[in-house]
C-alpha cells in the first residue's frame, strides 16, 4: 500500500505549525483529491507541492487521501 506520510503524534503536532504554501483550501484539495491519490498510486514518486503541502497540514484532508490510497490498494 501506497501511503503519503505516517501520522504519529509528533506528525500531528508538525502539521499544526507547518508552513503550508502554496495556500489552497479543503475545497480545492477535495476538487483535486481524486485525481492526485490516482497519480501517487500509479507512481508514488509523483509530486505535486500545493498538495503535499495541504495535505501535510489539514488532517481531515490527509485522512481522505489515505483512505482512497487504501481503496486503490485494496482493488488493484
Amino acid at each position: 500500500m501506497t501511503t503519503l506520510t505516517p501520522r504519529s503524534p509528533d506528525d500531528v503536532v508538525a502539521s499544526l505549525i507547518a508552513d503550508t504554501s502554496p495556500y489552497l483550501s479543503c475545497d480545492e484539495c477535495f476538487e483535486r483529491l481524486d485525481e492526485y491519490v490516482e497519480t501517487r498510486a500509479r507512481n508514488p514518486q509523483h509530486t505535486d507541492p500545493t498538495m503535499r503541502a495541504h495535505l501535510r497540514g489539514c488532517s481531515a484532508c490527509h485522512e481522505e487521501a489515505e483512505a482512497l490510497l487504501e481503496l486503490i490498494a485494496q482493488d488493484g
